[in-house]
């Protein structure tokens, strides 16, 4: 079996109205689902159900650990985009995935809408984690 893609090979970086928010660093897990809906639906004079699928969009979540005070920024800005204090500002996530055999994969996140954005504090020994829940109507995967 090829050599598979470990975490150690993706880099994830934050942008807000397209400038790299380079500072969010220390990213320990992204997970990311392309969410599709099964229809189905039966008619008269047919033995058996018709499928279609429709697309909604992404949902995923970002987990942090920090060494400066730029997810409190970060945190900042979405929250006065959601009281529409900051209405243009727009934020995108991008992953980039280096693979064993030298190819790349670079996957888009647009225009991002955030949900929870918990901090943790586990104990006197645990650093503080920060994550991000987060949709997108569409994530593009670009070749580089």
């Amino acid at each position: 079996m090829a050599q598979r893609i470990k975490g150690q090979e993706v880099e994830i970086v934050m942008l807000v109205d397209w400038a790299p928010r380079e500072n969010l660093a220390f990213a320990q897990s992204l997970d990311f689902t392309f969410k599709t809906e099964i229809k189905e639906e039966g008619f008269l004079g047919e033995t058996t159900n018709r499928y279609d699928t429709v697309f909604n969009g992404v949902e995923g979540k970002t987990q942090h650990q920090f060494d400066n005070p730029e997810p409190f920024n970060i945190v900042r800005l979405i929250v006065n985009k959601a009281r529409s204090r900051e209405p243009g500002t727009t934020f995108n996530l991008r992953a980039t995935l280096k693979f064993p055999s030298g190819q790349k994969a670079r996957i888009v996140f647009r225009d991002v809408a955030f949900g929870s954005l918990p901090f943790s504090v586990g104990s006197r020994t645990d650093y503080v984690k920060f994550s991000m829940d987060f949709s997108c109507s569409e994530a593009q995967v670009l070749p580089v």
